[in-house]
């Protein structure tokens, strides 16, 4: 493990592996650096894979208050080391941080983003716009459990019978020991979850979206009209992959390579 300081003096930490052009892997919600972790083998024998933690998870500190522009902050941190250009991927949220970074940073070369979770209308239930506010509350009330499930259920449109299931795993300690830096994925994904279409419009960088054949519909349609909203936005959808691609990446690494090297 090795860190970079991010501007408010934030350590972020990243793993590298590989040689070649460098590749920045951007986790979503309950994960760090560890779950993008299998795909960097996939894409090290082309590239200099990076995988970092986020804020708040893994091996990277964190700060009270922290901002959408502080996390897009942490990212330019890890760009600079590499030599100040790269290319990125996000996944789920971070698909979105891997976006925003796109359209307020020089450095990104090219940007490929799985699902971003963006909620477009008549596709799914629209979570509340209040959604961040109370997660926030339950967590300052020390109820990481009902603050994950609140996420899960209303953010993510999971089933309230499946995550119940879920919270009677061992698997749950997870997600609860995640749960606090869950408004920095409801901050990136803005409230309602509602496409940036204008400030993507913006984006000059190659761009790639890809979605999952076994997916929701809803996420391939977000996937489809988000990739329309970049100039020259391309998208694909990889059959038999879902939303848990990173568990599975040897579909997800080769359509990332083919696109990183063109």
């Amino acid at each position: 493990m090795q860190t970079v300081t991010s501007i408010d003096a934030t350590p972020i930490a990243f793993d590298a592996l590989g040689q070649g052009p460098p590749v920045i892997l951007v986790h979503g919600a309950f994960s760090d650096r560890t779950t993008t972790a299998a795909l960097a083998e996939v894409l090290a024998p082309d590239f200099t894979v990076i995988a970092y933690d986020r804020r708040g998870r893994g091996g990277s500190g964190d700060r009270p208050g922290s901002t959408v522009r502080a996390e897009i902050e942490d990212l330019e941190a890890v760009i600079r080391h590499v030599g100040g250009a790269a290319m990125v991927f996000g996944h789920s949220s971070g698909a979105i941080l891997a976006l925003e970074a796109a359209a307020a940073l020089t450095g990104v070369e090219k940007v490929a983003a799985y699902e971003p979770p963006f909620v477009l209308d008549g596709q799914r239930p629209r979570p509340a716009d209040d959604l961040i506010d109370r997660v926030r509350a339950l967590l300052a009330d020390g109820n990481r459990s009902d603050a994950a499930a609140l996420f899960l259920t209303e953010g993510a449109n999971a089933s309230a019978a499946d995550v119940d299931a879920l919270r009677a795993t061992s698997e749950w300690s997870w997600y609860t020991d995640l749960a606090h830096t869950l408004p920095y994925d409801l901050a990136l994904c803005g409230p309602g979850l509602r496409l940036p279409a204008v400030r993507y419009a913006t984006i000059k960088a190659p761009t790639l979206l890809i979605s999952g054949g076994d997916s929701p519909g809803w996420f391939r349609a977000t996937a489809r009209a988000t990739a329309e909203s970049i100039p020259g936005g391309q998208h694909t959808t990889l059959d038999g992959r879902d939303h848990g691609v990173l568990l599975r990446p040897d579909t997800l690494g080769p359509v990332l390579a083919d696109f990183f090297k063109l």
